[in-house]
């Protein structure tokens, strides 16, 4: 479930789980009200003061297993499972408080799998972690995926979605803007954009600009990054209009092409297509 800041996914979330009701309308989990559905679900929510940070991480988990109304020694035979299972096996006896944001993302992981859910619901749980971390967790969702469980996977972060998720939900503003597959989404990615670096010469911004855009007419467009209008130029280019044949009317104009790279990926192109909000 893919959508901008406010856009109503953590609302969604705990609707399904049972924490919120919603104001109009009716929601199932797995058939069932959510809050008659609460043991077969997982939820991993965003942030990380989310446990009792003076407990050590084994507590924490032996705790919400009792929640759950686990046996004390079922609870802690699960917990020690899946604190290896997550990586944590060595810091299971470190209190919490002392756990960096990925290891905290990990426990959180291990916490909503305590029950062994057919259900996991997953809130921007790659936030603030680095490229290594948000690998590992993305991980422990395919794995749980790949062992039976309906993965719904919360994220601003379009770079997530390829190769990772089967199917995508774009909401924007509370209401759902599209519904499908990656590949689907992708028919709603704009014209292409590219950063180009040129050099110009002595020329001024007046004249630069005014060859820039003759050069491209019929193409496309190409606005300066900055307000110096020198050097770095955003190039738009009309569907159908292959690369090659801009730049070879830029430098047909006299300009030297230095640099030139995607601005935004396909993915980027549809989510601001569908949402009209940036994700960056």
């Amino acid at each position: 479930m893919l959508g901008p800041n406010g856009a109503g996914k953590t609302t969604l979330l705990r609707i399904l789980c049972g924490l919120i009701d919603p104001t109009v309308g009716n929601v199932a989990t797995a058939g069932l009200p959510p809050t008659e559905a609460r043991g077969t679900i997982g939820f991993v929510p965003p942030g990380e003061r989310t446990f009792y940070m003076r407990l050590r991480a084994l507590e924490n988990l032996e705790f919400f297993g009792r929640l759950y109304g686990m046996r004390r020694d079922e609870a802690r035979a699960r917990a020690l499972t899946l604190m290896e299972r997550v990586e944590l096996a060595d810091a299971l006896e470190r209190r919490v408080g002392t756990y960096s944001q990925g290891m905290l993302k990990r426990l959180a992981v291990a916490r909503a799998m305590l029950t062994n859910p057919s259900i996991l619901l997953v809130d921007e749980a790659t936030h603030d972690l680095d490229p290594a971390g948000a690998r590992r967790i993305r991980e422990l969702a395919r794995q749980a995926a790949d062992e039976g469980a309906a993965v719904l996977w919360a994220t601003q972060r379009i770079e997530e979605i390829r190769g990772f998720a089967d199917a995508v939900t774009v909401l924007a503003s509370g209401r759902v803007r599209f519904q499908g597959t990656v590949a689907d989404l992708l028919l709603h990615s704009s014209s292409s954009r590219y950063l180009v670096e040129l050099t110009d010469g002595n020329r001024s911004v007046r004249s630069i600009t005014s060859a820039l855009t003759k050069a491209v007419r019929g193409l496309g467009s190409i606005v300066p990054v900055d307000s110096s209008g020198r050097r770095n130029y955003i190039l738009s280019l009309t569907e159908g209009i292959p690369l090659g044949k801009a730049l070879a009317s830029i430098m047909a104009a006299r300009f030297q092409i230095i640099a030139c790279r995607e601005e935004r990926s396909e993915i980027e192109e549809a989510f601001l297509s569908l949402t009209g909000k940036d994700p960056r």
